[in-house]
């Protein structure tokens, strides 16, 4: 009897530290900024080798992510919720496109941790504890459904790995590396974001 009072009051503590959905949500949503480096390889069918660019990135709470290619070219875009932007080394372009509004939603909720944003277009499932979790992202919105089967957000106290997996086999990994929050923000990176 002993045996079963102590594997039920194991079971019972063990469910009651699992980390939740809004504990993610908070943990993620803390930092004020968070800058750090970045390589994204691009995993296509056709091609025996992804595609791969590196950068540096910076997040900035409720203002958007400056995302800075530096090889195999350099390119600058930031992401707010007023659209995505282009700097052509003298003044912001803007990428008018087609369904670009839920692109910025789902980037913008992947990094910042706004998961109830991405509740309209993907059922969500937390795994993990705090120092290690897994999100993972099952479109159920037609349009999401057409372009992706899952997508994996990984990461400790920050995002670490974003998997993109697509409907027609090609796959997105990013690596968010060397992540530092709530650090000084340069010139650019204020006024861009401003």
């Amino acid at each position: 009897m002993k045996k079963y009072l102590m594997l039920l009051l194991f079971l019972f503590s063990t469910s009651s530290f699992a980390f939740s959905e809004q504990e993610l949500i908070k943990q993620l949503q803390q930092p004020q900024n968070v800058q750090g480096d970045f390589v994204q390889q691009r995993y296509l069918k056709a091609l025996p080798t992804p595609i791969t660019t590196t950068g540096v990135f910076t997040l900035i709470a409720n203002k958007g992510l400056l995302w800075h290619m530096q090889t195999p070219f350099e390119s600058i875009t930031k992401v707010t919720p007023q659209g995505i932007m282009q700097w052509n080394n003298t003044t912001w372009v803007n990428s008018d496109k087609i369904g670009q509004g839920e692109q910025i939603r789902l980037f913008l909720g992947l990094l910042s941790g706004n998961i109830d944003g991405l509740k309209s277009q993907f059922s969500t499932n937390v795994d993990g504890s705090s120092e290690k979790w897994q999100l993972k992202l099952e479109p159920n919105s037609m349009l999401m459904q057409q372009i992706f089967t899952e997508i994996l957000v990984k990461g400790g106290h920050l995002v670490e790995v974003i998997e993109l997996h697509e409907k027609q086999g090609d796959r997105t990994v990013i690596q968010l590396l060397n992540s530092k929050q709530n650090q000084t923000l340069s010139n650019f990176v204020q006024q861009s974001l401003n």
